[in-house]
């Protein structure tokens, strides 16, 4: 794995916004702007980095699920979720209802096994710069080079896959607009598109507008349509703790919602203390506790509902860091520190997704600090091989076909 210096595109900026990437930069707290999406550098991984990728994402993604079995019996406490979560999430794990997709963050540089930092199944973002930005970008400066991306591919083969659970051919979009950078909007107008060209009908909404009708018992849109299978960009620890919470936990099946109600287990940062107490001295795990540190003499503080890297304190020889933000309350996990790869100053995390329990692509964000923050930018990867033809691309992705 290494990093080169690229050259930008000209007008690059007009030509994400065009790809749907509509915040191509961060708005500093002073009103400066930084690159969010950054293409004056690239990365670069082998065939046998990326076939060792898939099969780790896959092998975590399995244990992941085992885990969230073991939380949801309530061995660890209630992970700072509302009563009778766990009860729901354990009964949501024995349904298997319909599910779509997640992203692991690796600790990763080529020379050794990879080692699994978090696991967001619940509400993960940048997504579209992963399937979509990054992939023109290779089209334009390296088209005869290959990518990890199957993203886009997948996310259409799992809609008409899952599509066959769901109660009816429509499926309702929402994103909270508490959200004011258009990350969310982005993704979730992304996943509507990749749903519309699997066949399905679909409609979009914000969370707050989604309404509940007492006297039918089902949740309703603003034209008061029932809402029978609902994506919805928004983290589940809140939408139970909320006032229309009360409605999900009392009839948990009248929505098919995506992701599924047990995906609150998987962005819970409890996860990885349960992992590394399955799965002791696996090679893709790191030490990781509740309560306190432990064993451990240098460790990473991490609110068991933390996002964006809000609240992590790093304990660790020659670096002490504590991020500010609202998470903490909940609890906590400590996971053993495992500083970043530095590539000249630019310390990276691989986001490695997974759809439809298939590995299918990476994202690389890096940060001059050592937490990945809202100040991250993502930088686009290349394969050392040849772009392969696209009826190969087509058998690929049939073998792989879940089931």
């Amino acid at each position: 794995m290494r990093r080169h210096p690229s050259t930008p595109r000209p007008g690059w900026r007009q030509t994400v916004e065009s790809q749907g990437l509509v915040f191509p930069v961060t708005v500093c707290d002073d009103g400066s702007e930084i690159p969010y999406w950054y293409e004056s550098a690239y990365y670069e991984l082998t065939m046998s980095q990326v076939e060792e990728l898939e099969e780790v994402t896959e092998t975590l993604h399995g244990m992941a699920v085992e885990a969230a079995r073991f939380l949801a019996t309530g061995a660890m406490g209630n992970l700072g979720l509302p009563a009778l979560a766990l009860d729901l999430a354990r009964d949501s794990l024995a349904k298997n209802p319909p599910s779509l997709y997640g992203r692991f963050d690796l600790r990763y540089d080529g020379t050794g096994p990879a080692k699994m930092l978090e696991y967001n199944a619940d509400t993960p973002t940048g997504l579209l710069e992963s399937a979509v930005a990054q992939y023109f970008w290779a089209d334009d400066v390296f088209p005869d080079r290959d990518q990890w991306n199957s993203l886009h591919d997948r996310l259409v083969m799992a809609w008409r896959t899952q599509s066959l659970r769901f109660r009816s051919n429509t499926v309702h979009f929402a994103h909270s607009v508490a959200d004011e950078s258009g990350e969310e909007w982005m993704t979730v107008a992304y996943l509507r598109d990749t749903a519309d060209q699997a066949g399905l009908d679909t409609v979009g909404l914000t969370v707050e507008d989604i309404g509940y009708d007492k006297a039918t018992g089902r949740f309703v849109d603003l034209a008061e349509t029932p809402i029978d299978t609902c994506f919805k960009l928004y983290p589940w620890e809140d939408m139970l703790a909320e006032e229309f919470g009360v409605y999900v936990m009392t009839d948990p099946d009248s929505v098919t919602w995506l992701e599924p109600l047990w995906k609150v287990l998987l962005s819970n940062k409890a996860l990885l203390a349960a992992m590394w107490h399955l799965y002791p001295d696996h090679p893709n795990l790191l030490p990781a506790y509740l309560v306190g540190p432990g064993p451990l003499t240098e460790w990473v503080a991490k609110p068991l509902h933390g996002r964006e890297g809000a609240n992590i304190r790093i304990h660790a020889d020659g670096v002490r860091t504590t991020q500010p933000g609202g998470y903490g309350d909940e609890g906590w996990c400590y996971q053993q520190w495992c500083p970043l790869p530095d590539f000249d100053g630019n310390k990276a995390v691989l986001g490695s997704w997974i759809v439809d329990g298939k590995a299918a692509g990476v994202g690389i964000r890096e940060s001059d600090s050592w937490v990945t923050d809202f100040y991250a930018r993502f930088v686009p990867h290349v394969i050392d091989a040849p772009r392969p033809d696209e009826a190969t691309i087509q058998r690929w992705l049939a073998e792989s076909r879940p089931g």
